[in-house]
């Protein structure tokens, strides 16, 4: 692996590692906002929230992973995400996220209900994150 032109993306999980290649090019949501990396990049810790994890591959082809929080530790020629969970698109169940969205939206709009508005909003960005990751709806939600 060149460190000019690639680096090695590896996205881990507590059962496995959930991804690993050779990429151009990773952009991720963290905390404080969207952090892009590019081979070479200083070293960095970043705290990441949920959202897509957006690789541009060697080819040039983009490909978008489902990742729900967690850390990203990035070194010249590589980056490491670990997280609770990792999904890939072929792997999402867009109807049961579907379903999943609209529960949470349903949840959040009925201010008679004590209910724990906490987790319905972490529902709802699960469900935003899977459907944006299947093609289903775009990055600005639409």
């Amino acid at each position: 692996m060149e460190s000019t032109h690639s680096m090695e993306l590896e996205i881990i999980t507590p059962d496995a590692s959930a991804f690993k290649d050779s990429v151009k090019f990773v952009l991720v949501r963290a905390t404080d906002g969207d952090f892009g990396v590019l081979p070479g990049h200083y070293n960095t810790i970043a705290a990441l929230s949920t959202w897509p994890v957006k690789v541009t591959r060697l080819d040039g082809s983009e490909y978008f992973l489902a990742v729900f929080g967690g850390f990203m530790e990035v070194t010249p020629t590589k980056v490491t995400i670990l997280t609770s969970n990792c999904e890939l698109p072929e792997v999402i169940d867009v109807e049961r996220a579907k379903r999943s969205k609209e529960r949470a939206e349903a949840r959040l709009a009925d201010k008679q209900a004590h209910i724990d508005v906490a987790r319905a909003e972490a529902s709802l960005r699960r469900s935003l994150t899977r459907l944006r990751v299947s093609g289903q709806i775009g990055m600005d939600g639409r």
